[in-house]
C-alpha cells in the first residue's frame, strides 16, 4: 500500500509540471525511486511462521482426545470457546462477549458475539453451544476431561445470541474450565470430522495435514475477532532434538515453544535466538498402576518414593531447570503445599520397606516410556536408582499413538513416566476409572466438596487436604514440574514465555523489524 501510494502522488504531480525541465524530471524519478526503495522492507516483512513441535497429534480435535499435542496445534487457533484462559492463566472473554451469574451460583447466562461463523461458512450461535455440550456430556463422549463439567445439568437456548448454564452445585471453576481446549465449540455439521479436518471458529483455519510431516493454517479472512498478524503457520513435527536443533540454526524452523533443555545452551548466546523460560502445568510423575501387584501395597509404593532422588533426575533429565514437587500441583499456584520431604531420598529405607512387604530380594517391573526427552532420560536415571534397592525395571520405548492405547486406555503397563499438564487436574485423584486405579473415598469426597465450594480459603484448605493424603499414599512418584523452554527466532515476539494451559496461540505472535 505505501508503495502504490508514494507512486501514485509522485508521478500525478510530475504529470501536472508542462514546465518543468529535464533536470527537474530526472531528480523527481530519483526522489520516487528512493520512497519506492524505502517502502520495499515493510512490503518484505514476513507473515508466515513454521512451528518445529516434538509429538504429532493423534487427531485434531481437542473435545475428543487427551493428547496435548492435539491443542499445541489447535487450541484458540483453531477452535474456540466460550471464553480464552490467557497466558497469566486470567478467563478473558471468547465467542461470548459478556456473561452473568445468579446470586446462588448456579445459573450463567453467556451473550454470545454476532458475526461469528465457521471455517466452513455455517454461521455461529447458541444452538451450537447447546450442541458441543450435550455432546460432551453425551454417555457415549470420548471427551478426556468429561467429569469437569458434570456440574452442568442443563443447557438451555435463550434467543440465538444467548445460552444458559444451570449448574447441580457451585463449581469454583466453571469459568476457567469453559476455557479449556476440551470445551471448545464446534458445529453439528462438522463435528464427526474435526479429528482429520478441524472446522472451528478461531483466526486460522485448518488447510492440510501431511501425515509425518507437518499441519498447516492460515488466517482465516472473515474471523469475527481482530486478524492476526501472522497469515500461515506451519506446525513441523520433528521428535529428534539434534534434527529440530539443526532445523532452527538452518533457518528451516522459526521456532519452538518447548525444547530440550540439554541442548538449551547452543542459542542461549546466539544474537539469531531468544531463549524462553517459563512455568508450565507439567506436574511430570512416575505414574504407577495402583491396580496391579505389587503396587497395590502402600510398602511397595513407599519404598519406591525413598529410592527416588528427585535432584538427581531433574539434573540429568531437564538439566536443571525442572521444579521439584512432592504432590500433584504446580508449585507456582498459590495453593500448593510443598511436601517434598515426605518420603525423603533414602536407600536403607526403601529396603526395609520392601522387605516389610515381603520383598526382601525385589521385584522386576516394566516402564513404559513416551517418545519425549523428559520421559526417555528420566526413565533411564529411575531404573539406575531402583537398581539400588532391588527393582528392576525394563524399559520399553513406546511412539505416542501406542501410549495413548496401552496405557493411558487400556492401562496395560506397571510404571510409565508422563507430564500431566492439564491445569488444576489434582482431581483427576479421585477418579477411581483413571488409567493409574487409585481409589481412596476420601478423596473422592473431598473433591467434590472442593469443587462445590467457592470460597477461596475454603478451597486452599481443601485443595492442601487432598495434596497431603496423595502424597502420603505415594500413589505416584512426584518428581518436577516441567518448565517450558522455547527458542525463537530474535524477530518473531508475542510468544507465550508461560504455559497456563496447553497450545501454541498464534494470535499473538509477530515479525518484528
Amino acid at each position: 500500500y505505501a508503495r502504490a501510494r508514494t507512486s501514485s502522488i509522485a508521478w500525478n504531480h510530475l504529470a501536472t509540471m508542462e514546465e518543468t525541465t529535464m533536470t527537474a524530471r530526472n531528480t523527481l524519478a530519483l526522489t520516487v525511486a528512493g520512497l519506492l526503495l524505502m517502502a520495499g522492507p515493510a512490503l518484505a516483512q514476513p507473515t508466515e511462521i513454521r512451528i518445529g513441535v516434538a509429538l504429532e497429534p493423534p487427531a485434531l480435535d481437542p473435545t475428543a482426545g487427551a493428547a496435548e499435542a492435539i491443542d499445541v496445534v489447535v487450541y484458540q487457533n483453531v477452535f474456540e470457546g466460550l471464553v480464552r484462559i490467557d497466558q497469566t492463566g486470567a478467563v478473558q472473554p471468547g465467542l461470548a462477549k459478556s456473561w452473568t451469574i445468579s446470586e446462588d451460583g448456579l445459573t450463567y447466562r453467556f451473550a454470545l458475539n454476532e458475526g461469528v461463523t465457521f471455517h466452513d461458512g455455517t454461521a455461529f450461535d447458541a444452538e451450537d453451544v447447546k450442541f458441543s455440550f450435550d455432546r460432551l456430556l453425551a454417555e457415549d463422549s470420548v471427551n478426556a476431561q468429561k467429569a469437569l463439567y458434570a456440574p452442568i445439568s442443563a443447557v438451555t437456548v435463550i434467543d440465538p445470541m444467548t445460552v444458559e448454564f444451570t449448574l447441580s452445585r457451585q463449581d469454583g471453576l466453571f469459568l476457567f474450565n469453559l476455557g479449556r481446549g476440551d470445551a471448545v465449540i464446534v458445529a453439528p455439521e462438522s463435528a464427526a470430522n474435526n479429528g482429520a479436518e478441524p472446522i472451528g471458529t478461531g483466526p486460522f483455519a485448518f488447510i492440510q495435514w501431511d501425515r509425518g510431516s507437518r499441519v498447516v493454517l492460515e488466517q482465516y479472512g472473515p474471523y469475527w475477532g481482530e486478524a492476526p498478524a501472522l497469515t500461515r503457520a506451519s506446525f513441523v513435527f520433528i521428535s529428534d532434538t539434534a534434527t529440530l536443533t539443526n532445523a532452527l540454526l538452518a533457518g528451516d524452523v522459526d521456532g519452538t515453544n518447548n525444547f530440550a533443555a540439554e541442548a538449551l545452551a547452543v542459542f542461549e548466546n546466539n544474537p539469531q535466538f531468544k531463549v524462553l523460560v517459563g512455568s508450565t502445568e507439567g506436574e511430570t510423575i512416575l505414574s504407577t498402576n495402583n491396580r496391579k501387584e505389587p503396587f497395590t501395597d502402600l510398602k511397595v509404593r513407599q519404598a519406591m518414593a525413598h529410592a527416588l532422588d528427585r535432584q538427581e533426575i531433574i539434573d540429568g533429565a531437564t538439566y536443571g531447570y525442572g521444579v521439584p514437587i512432592g504432590t500433584h500441583f504446580a508449585p507456582h499456584h498459590p495453593y500448593y503445599l510443598d511436601l517434598t520431604d515426605t518420603y525423603p531420598h533414602d536407600i536403607e529405607a526403601a529396603k526395609t520397606l520392601l522387605a516389610e512387604a515381603g520383598y526382601t530380594d525385589g521385584f522386576s517391573a516394566t516402564l513404559k516410556l513416551p517418545p519425549v526427552a523428559y520421559a526417555r532420560l528420566s526413565g533411564q536415571i529411575i531404573a539406575s536408582q531402583f537398581a539400588e534397592v532391588g527393582i528392576d525395571l525394563e524399559l520399553i520405548n513406546m511412539e505416542w499413538a501406542q501410549w495413548l492405547e496401552d496405557v493411558f486406555a487400556n492401562k496395560d503397563f506397571d510404571l510409565t513416566i508422563i507430564s500431566h499438564v492439564e491445569p488444576f487436574d489434582v482431581g483427576i485423584y479421585a477418579n477411581p476409572d483413571y488409567y493409574f486405579g487409585y481409589d481412596n473415598a476420601q478423596v473422592q469426597a473431598l473433591n467434590e466438596t472442593l469443587n462445590a465450594t467457592t470460597d477461596e480459603a475454603d478451597r486452599l484448605a481443601l485443595a492442601q487436604e487432598i495434596q497431603t493424603i496423595i502424597a502420603r499414599d505415594a500413589v505416584n512418584g512426584y518428581l518436577f514440574e516441567l518448565a517450558q523452554t522455547g527458542v525463537w527466532n530474535a524477530k518473531l515476539d508475542g510468544m507465550w514465555q508461560n504455559a497456563p494451559v496447553e497450545g501454541v496461540v498464534l494470535r499473538d505472535i509477530y515479525w518484528v523489524e
